[in-house]
């Protein structure tokens, strides 16, 4: 069993790019790899072909590999509920919700089924690339860990360390990371890697050589900056391109504090006619936009409110007044309707909320969490359409009617009166470029012939070029392979 466990100095530092980025290096070396992270935290979660969920980054990963997504790439994801807690999904399935203080409790349950899915995943394959969460320089959270050094030991997965050196103070990232570990978990890092610099890697020459005298730990690369790292789908919406000030159709997206699963986004910011505004906390909706999306949502009343709170309920009633479209995406179409109504407090305190009143229908949520990939054709152009449905809650009333889309021989989805306000269930639509391309047409932009999966393959590949000129592959490789 051969296996290399990256792990960051700090949050963000570029982790599961280059986990990606790998991926593909080693796949098109003649690897069969698998992507694997213990523990993910986000609400931006994939849909697997046998009904479970995972992080989108691991979706990513495995398409760098050439394969499906599984649950065992992530056996454990960690959805935020509220600013104190979070839904549990372990090995694809709802495994409960808990508050952060009483997660570390928690955790020894699951150290389990994190090594059972990643030997399992390792028995079907040539390498295991595993992921890290946060930085193991946390060590407040140490005890029962398992998306770090906890899973290294556990597993005798060698680490490789990677710091940002965009953020500055990246030697003291490193060097100080071996400094707060104890003996046996600085032990399992053997190597080291510099990410996202910009200019002439040459000028740290002197830092790089620093760290590794400090350390003991082996270099293996300055990686450049990848300027192409937008065209990839983005795990954080913080990470998702804005386009605002592009010239095109006005696309404005809003931000919630819980958005979830908003790979719809990604394939609307590549498109080069489209400018894409993620409108964020006390920014008005510009009154000059053609499309406004209200996106998915792990806590769709609480969110509701936000939304009320920043007044964009009522810049939604006037960008309707004046034409304009509203799409609601999940969460965002529950949004749309007279009512959500929660008896059982499944997203938050029981009750039920009025909604926006812009479709005749209501919502109640329900504990059968539907989790699915789906096939069907857009009910306004046509198109075949295809994607996946990853919600509770049940939604119905006169506008049904008219349905967004028909899958199979069920209406899907609803659409106002005048056209003008859509939602569905569905994620993932956009990717589809003919749907795409149909879809803005209706808004009054003409085709550009974006082949979204294929920029996506491309930029991947690009990223394992990239990686192959500035990390040594090799000694990585040498590293993940054990007596």
């Amino acid at each position: 069993m051969r296996a290399v466990m990256i792990q960051g100095a700090g949050s963000n530092v570029g982790k599961s790019l280059l986990v990606a980025g790998l991926c593909r290096a080693l796949v098109r070396r003649g690897l069969a790899v698998r992507p694997f992270k213990p523990q993910n935290m986000s609400n931006n979660a994939a849909v697997t072909e046998d009904g479970g969920e995972i992080g989108r980054a691991q979706a990513l990963q495995a398409l760098a590999c050439g394969v499906a997504p599984q649950t065992d790439m992530n056996p454990v994801l960690l959805k935020p509920e509220s600013e104190t807690g979070s839904q549990i999904i372990v090995q694809g399935r709802r495994w409960g919700s808990a508050k952060a203080r009483d997660y570390a409790a928690i955790k020894p349950q699951l150290l389990a089924p994190v090594l059972d899915s990643f030997h399992r995943l390792a028995a079907r394959c040539d390498i295991v690339l595993a992921e890290g969460a946060g930085s193991p320089a946390e060590v407040n959270l140490r005890a029962h860990d398992i998306a770090n050094m906890g899973f290294a030991r556990a597993a005798g997965v060698p680490v490789v360390l990677v710091g940002d050196i965009d953020r500055g103070g990246v030697i003291a990232q490193i060097v100080g990371t071996q400094g707060v570990l104890d003996a046996g978990d600085a032990a399992m890092i053997r190597g080291f890697v510099i990410n996202k610099f910009r200019g002439d890697v040459r000028l740290f020459d002197d830092g790089y050589d620093l760290i590794a005298r400090r350390t003991g730990w082996r270099g293996l690369g300055v990686v450049p900056w990848f300027a192409g790292a937008h065209r990839l789908p983005a795990e954080d919406a913080l990470d998702i391109a804005d386009t605002r000030h592009r010239d095109g159709q006005k696309i404005v997206c809003l931000q919630f504090p819980r958005i979830a699963n908003f790979d719809d986004l990604d394939p609307l910011a590549a498109e080069p006619g489209v400018a894409l505004t993620m409108l964020r906390m006390g920014e008005a909706l510009p009154g000059d936009a053609d499309l406004v999306i209200l996106p998915g949502s792990k806590a769709t009343r609480a969110d509701l409110a936000f939304l009320r709170a920043q007044g964009w309920d009522l810049d939604l009633l006037a960008h309707h007044r004046r034409g304009g479209r509203i799409l609601g995406l999940c969460g965002g179409y529950q949004m749309l309707g007279r009512t959500i109504a929660d008896p059982d407090g499944l997203e938050g305190p029981p009750g039920t909320t009025p909604g926006l009143g812009l479709l005749d229908m209501d919502t109640t949520m329900a504990a059968d969490k539907r989790l699915t990939r789906v096939q069907g054709t857009h009910a306004a152009t046509g198109c075949a359409i295809s994607g996946y449905e990853i919600h509770l809650g049940r939604s119905d009333g006169p506008a049904r009617a008219r349905p967004f889309a028909r899958i199979g021989g069920t209406q899907e989805g609803a659409v106002s009166d005048d056209g003008r306000v859509m939602g569905t269930y569905l994620h993932g639509l956009f990717s589809e470029d003919r749907f795409r391309a149909a879809f803005l047409a209706g808004l009054g932009l003409a085709p550009s012939g974006l082949g979204y999966a294929a920029s996506v393959e491309r930029t991947l590949d690009e990223l394992a070029d990239h990686l192959e000129q500035h990390v040594d592959i090799d000694a990585l490789l040498a590293l993940s392979a054990r007596p």
